[in-house]
């Protein structure tokens, strides 16, 4: 069973986390990580021997086209993580659209592919954008990776599926959502991200291994560059449980990652995508 392994590429001033006291205006002034923790990214996916998908912000890859080039060359997919992480749900549609082509011109321009895959940052599209993913067909995507079937306290759609499905009738589109493990009556995230770091990696082990032999589905599993990067700049005026969850074992994220992917069996998330749809055939 191949699972999707994926990376949000962005900046650690970039997160939603500290998008109440990181003012846009200021992002240029920061100093900037990005390229040198995706070249380690790069590194580790090279030491495990596995391929993955980089959701990459057209911000980025308009200030980072070599990196993009680098993706590229070294097999793995670049895709869409929209323009500057402004959540879908906070934009209207046409301001979405705006915002897809926008990101999708800085990665052709700096990778020379096109994206045929978009995440939403921060798994923002859910029941109030019932307008997204029709605009993601229209705009030739393939897929998206951008619902969290879960309840949490900056994203989550409860209600949606938990695996690979359809959601418009009588198009080819495919909504791939992150990993959820169901145990006694309870989703629980088991997809990455700060989650994967906060929480024993037996839990991440065995979850991909539940979904993958109980409910024969593949997991689709994410973090971001900035989590294998402990020496990043600390905002002190963040809220408390922002820093506490960004910053907690950045030290052993790396360690943890390599053991994970050596352990379970890893794809693009275009090639997850492919078996999936052989489902709906």
């Amino acid at each position: 069973m191949l699972n999707a392994l994926s990376v949000d590429v962005e900046d650690w001033f970039q997160v939603g986390a500290f998008e109440t006291v990181i003012d846009k205006a200021d992002w240029d002034g920061l100093e900037r990580r990005v390229e040198r923790n995706s070249d380690a990214v790069l590194s580790l996916f090279a030491e495990a021997d596995v391929r993955a998908t980089f959701f990459t912000l057209g911000w980025v890859a308009e200030r980072h086209p070599q990196l993009i080039r680098r993706i590229v060359d070294a097999g793995h997919e670049i895709a869409s993580h929209g323009w500057d992480h402004d959540r879908v749900f906070t934009m209207s549609p046409e301001a979405f659209r705006a915002d897809l082509r926008r990101a999708h011109a800085a990665i052709v321009d700096a990778g020379g592919v096109a994206p045929t895959g978009y995440r939403a940052p921060s798994f923002s599209i859910d029941a109030r954008t019932p307008w997204a993913h029709p605009i993601l067909a229209e705009e030739g995507y393939a897929y998206s990776s951008s619902v969290a079937p879960i309840a949490h306290d900056h994203y989550g759609w409860r209600e949606a599926p938990r695996f690979a499905h359809r959601p418009l009738p009588g198009s080819e589109l495919i909504e791939l959502p992150v990993t959820t493990v169901e145990v006694a009556g309870r989703r629980l995230a088991a997809g990455g991200g700060g989650f994967f770091r906060l929480l024993p990696y037996a839990f991440s082990d065995w979850a991909v291994g539940r979904v993958n032999v109980a409910e024969q589905r593949p997991a689709v599993f994410y973090f971001h560059p900035w989590e294998i990067d402990p020496g990043q700049p600390r905002v002190p005026n963040a809220p408390l449980k922002s820093r506490i969850r960004h910053y907690s074992n950045l030290s052993v994220m790396r360690p943890k990652l390599l053991k994970l992917f050596k352990s379970h069996a890893w794809a693009r998330t275009d090639a997850v995508v492919a078996a999936e749809r052989a489902r709906f055939a």
